[in-house]
């Protein structure tokens, strides 16, 4: 073959060359620059405007749905759980789609859909539920679904139920294809004691929606819109159970534990487009209480039973069918631990376990009954007029007075009064009259003897009297420092929510007349209404010469594995500064008589007290009782109130018996348990 070339090609040759060179120099060049455009762009994406388009896209798209933990127990001194939460397993449901009547008019082309929905499921609870529980009509389920976002945002899952039955699962779970957004999830029911322990002071949940009548759910709830709180394990959700009364509510963060949260993509109609994360919920701490349930029951039991007896029974010849509640608290003296608080009648705190109530459980059985009367003042529900749950003082209060007295030096612990059976007060021709109960004549008496018979002339004539003469228009202030001194007048310093801080009635001048009215009525007990806690704080407080200990009603806080968080010790609030003699002739003069303690193995101290009310147009007696055991080195205070109930001696004096009697079995007032032996019949043995 010959290899012959043009010589016009040839001289084309260079030409090629140069053009295929600068072509490739033109594409290089090119491509360096796109790259450079490209680098330019995502270094400003990445360092200028990644940190923007990062947040936008967080807060634009990315919601948490909180998950609630498993709530503490509450625990007896001994480690008996009075509340605590079982696991249950409940039905949600997540929208799939807009149902709303605001996003669609009136003509919400797909609320057929949701209708059906709601009407599948109320057939099954129909068929495979509880026919006792709350939600089971298609009604319920659509409230539960809340189509219109008045509860939840369109991303947050619905509880339709809580609680279900194995038939229940067993169908959704099978059927769940047939459900578009449904799941089953295991949550906890609050449960408590079956034997009504201590019910008020324990109190009750409530779920997050019904609760923010109370300022602590009302601040949290502000505080998740405005985004001011923002971690979001302490957020709420809208039917999480929280604390609502007593201990329950008190101690409702460590109760509660940390939130878990869903971390949930939406879109921009805020639906849901599936789950990002999942963050587990910590466990609630568990609160042990000072309250011994041994002691609780007997001292409810106690109460209940005096009351039938007082109803069957005449007491200073007449029957008390109007004593229909009763209160009492057993404090510890050097410590201030609550062994016992019993509001009476009380009631199965199981009725809120599904963080609500029904009209049927509320009505004409809880209403008048929920409240802690040992702490509250409230109506006792009864037709008419009649006391509340805080009644006056009446002669229980003559202790303090005559400590008043001697310290202001009114008079000396050998001084003699000669007792003719009333006092008078008042301007000459307009004077008023107080008499001695059941217009009794004692005679010469000392301080501690006036204490003991419970003289209403001698508090009149030796400290109400002497005391408006000497501070005149300022005896009301000092009279009012002594009672707070003592916990009448202020709250005690125990937590509870909603404690009463008592009614003074010496302050009303105008309904008293004069200082000296005033304080010839409030030395002998009818100037000043008080709860049972403070009356019990107040006992404690002669029992220790003066100072005064906060009730403590939680001894320790510990976690799921048991350690122990945080420990409660004795507080001492105040001390008040005595004379020791003075309080030698008060612990001296508590010696009132009283049947119900024959045989009581220890010497105590003790005082009753009879206070009268006017309610409408009449006058009651209510029995009001105090102790301290033993009188010396003492142990237990206790106090009793029986509105309508007559005497103390007779209506509260054998509750605190019973209430002395069970405290020994248990710890001992000797510090030596003594449990009670039983006896056996030998004729019934085998």
């Amino acid at each position: 073959m010959s290899n012959y070339v043009p010589d016009r090609l040839k001289q084309d040759e260079p030409k090629h060359k140069n053009s295929f060179n600068l072509r490739i120099n033109v594409f290089f060049f090119s491509t360096f620059l796109i790259f450079c455009v490209i680098i330019v762009r995502l270094a400003i994406l990445q360092f200028v405007e990644g940190p923007t388009l990062t947040g936008e896209e967080t807060s634009r798209d990315v919601k948490n749905v909180p998950i609630a933990p498993a709530r503490g127990s509450i625990l007896d001194a001994t480690g008996i759980k009075l509340a605590y939460s079982e696991p249950v397993q409940s039905l949600y449901i997540t929208l799939q789609s807009n149902y709303s009547d605001l996003a669609n008019g009136d003509k919400r082309e797909n609320y057929p859909e949701v209708d059906k929905l709601a009407q599948n499921i109320a057939a099954a609870f129909t068929e495979f539920g509880d026919p006792e529980s709350e939600i089971n009509t298609k009604e319920d389920v659509l409230d539960a679904l809340d189509l219109n976002y008045k509860l939840y945002s369109g991303y947050v899952p619905r509880r339709i139920k809580m609680n279900l039955t194995e038939e229940e699962i067993a169908y959704f779970m099978e059927h769940k294809s047939d459900y578009q957004g449904i799941s089953i999830i295991e949550e906890n029911i609050r449960q408590y004691d079956t034997d009504t322990v201590a019910v008020q002071t324990i109190g009750y949940i409530k779920d997050f929606k019904r609760s923010k009548a109370l300022d602590k759910y009302q601040t949290i709830t502000d505080e998740m819109k405005d985004g001011t709180l923002t971690d979001p394990g302490l957020m709420y959700g809208e039917s999480e159970f929280v604390g609502f009364d007593g201990l329950e509510l008190l101690y409702q963060d460590e109760l509660r534990g940390k939130n878990g949260y869903l971390k949930i993509p939406v879109d921009p109609r805020n639906m849901p487009e599936g789950i990002d994360e999942i963050v587990a919920p910590e466990k609630g701490h568990d609160v042990w209480s000072t309250i011994n349930k041994e002691i609780q029951v007997k001292t409810e039991q106690a109460i209940l039973d005096q009351l039938d007896w007082l109803h069957k029974n005449p007491v200073s010849g007449k029957l008390h069918p109007d004593a229909t509640t009763g209160f009492a608290v057993a404090m510890e003296v050097k410590t201030g631990n609550v062994v016992a608080m019993a509001s009476m009648p009380d009631y199965d705190t199981n009725v809120w376990s599904s963080g609500n109530i029904s009209s049927e459980d509320w009505t004409g059985k809880v209403e008048f009954i929920y409240q802690n009367g040992t702490i509250k003042s409230f109506n006792s529900g009864k037709e008419g007029y009649h006391p509340e749950s805080v009644v006056l003082l009446g002669s229980t209060i003559k202790p303090l007075s005559v400590l008043i007295g001697l310290n202001e030096g009114f008079f000396t612990k050998n001084y003699t009064y000669y007792d003719k059976g009333a006092a008078y007060f008042g301007k000459e021709g307009h004077q008023a009259r107080v008499q001695n109960s059941q217009g009794h004549v004692y005679g010469a008496m000392s301080p501690a003897r006036a204490i003991e018979v419970s003289s209403n002339a001698f508090m009149v004539d030796m400290v109400g009297k002497p005391l408006n003469n000497k501070y005149g228009a300022d005896v009301i202030d000092v009279w009012d420092r002594h009672m707070k001194e003592f916990g009448l007048g202020v709250v005690t310093g125990s937590g509870l929510p909603g404690e009463y801080r008592g009614w003074r009635e010496y302050v009303d001048l105008e309904q008293a007349g004069s200082t000296q009215s005033a304080m010839a009525y409030a030395s002998f007990g009818q100037g000043g209404k008080y709860t049972t806690l403070q009356l019990a704080q107040y006992t404690a407080t002669l029992a220790n010469e003066g100072a005064r200990m906060k009730p403590q009603l939680v001894s320790k806080i510990t976690d799921s594995n048991g350690n122990i968080v945080q420990e409660f010790k004795p507080e001492v609030l105040n001390v008040v500064d005595f004379d020791k003699s003075y309080w030698d002739v008060v612990k001296k003069g508590m010696n009132s008589s009283v049947s119900a303690f024959e045989n009581f193995h220890y010497d105590f101290a003790r005082k009753t007290g009879t206070s009268t009310q006017q309610v409408g147009r009449e006058l009651v007696d209510n029995g009001v009782f105090i102790a301290y055991a033993p009188r010396e080195n003492p142990v237990l205070a206790v106090a009793v109130m029986i509105p309508e109930g007559g005497f103390g001696s007779q209506s509260a004096a054998p509750i605190a018996r019973k209430i002395f009697d069970a405290y020994d079995e248990v710890y001992g007032l000797d510090g030596t348990p003594h449990p009670k032996t039983e006896v056996i019949n030998e004729s019934e043995t085998p």
